[in-house]
């Protein structure tokens, strides 16, 4: 099963990402910007995600993506650990937001090869 471990794990698998505790939960940043957080029940994950891709993530997996009331104007979206198929999909999640918030410098040319064996 997929836990709160392998996104920690994976994510600092990512060029120059640090882990930095905010609003009582780990984030996790590149170049001192968001782009994962795990809130406290560690049941999910919230990750950058343009919100015209997040309608049609939620749309087309409601089980596996959804946005709380809160964060409705924001662009995250939440992903359930259960709902995931594999760490595969994980890490593809997980480099898209990454690519999200990272600089050019890092994220040009980064296809996510450096995290396969993360």
């Amino acid at each position: 099963m997929i836990d709160a471990n392998d996104v920690r794990r994976i994510a600092l698998s990512l060029p120059e990402t640090v882990e930095k505790e905010a609003w009582s939960m780990p984030t996790f940043r590149v170049a001192g910007k968001m782009f994962i957080t795990v809130p406290d029940d560690e049941t999910s994950f919230a990750v950058r995600c343009p919100r015209h891709e997040r309608t049609e993530l939620i749309a087309a997996e409601p089980e596996k993506f959804w946005v709380p009331a809160h964060e409705a104007s924001s662009a995250w979206v939440r992903v359930r650990l259960a709902a995931l198929e594999d760490l595969a999909e994980l890490r593809d999640i997980l480099v898209d937001s990454w690519q999200q918030a990272a600089p050019d410098r890092l994220s040009e040319g980064f296809g996510g090869a450096e995290a396969a064996d993360a």
